[in-house]
């Protein structure tokens, strides 16, 4: 079983700045990627970030130069750092954990941007 607490959410104006970040706790093998995806209301969920456990990572085109993502894998924590926010970027934002053939979600947490 594998549990994923997402954090740091908020409500923040645009050029703003959030921290995310997300616990792992259960059985968690050592080869795995881990990632973020946002989903805005009335849109399709869509990918932010991944990163793998060696580092490395791929954004989307939307977030490159401002949102970093990085991992913790002793403490089996992801973090997402958001820089320059805009409106377009509220939605609810989606931690998850691929190992071999599984997908695992968090709850979510919302970042909403005002203009």
């Amino acid at each position: 079983q594998v549990q994923l607490v997402e954090s740091g959410g908020g409500l923040v104006q645009a050029g703003g700045s959030l921290r995310l970040s997300c616990a792992a706790s259960g059985s968690i093998f050592s080869v795995n990627i881990m990632g973020w995806y946002r989903q805005a209301p009335g849109k399709q969920r869509e990918l932010v970030a991944t990163i793998s456990r060696s580092g490395h990572t791929n954004y989307a085109d939307s977030v490159k130069g401002r949102f970093t993502i990085s991992r913790d894998n002793a403490k089996n924590t992801l973090y997402l750092q958001m820089n320059s926010l805009k409106p377009e970027d509220t939605a609810v934002y989606y931690c998850n954990l691929a190992i071999l053939i599984s997908d695992y979600w968090g709850q979510g947490t919302q970042v909403t941007v005002s203009s």
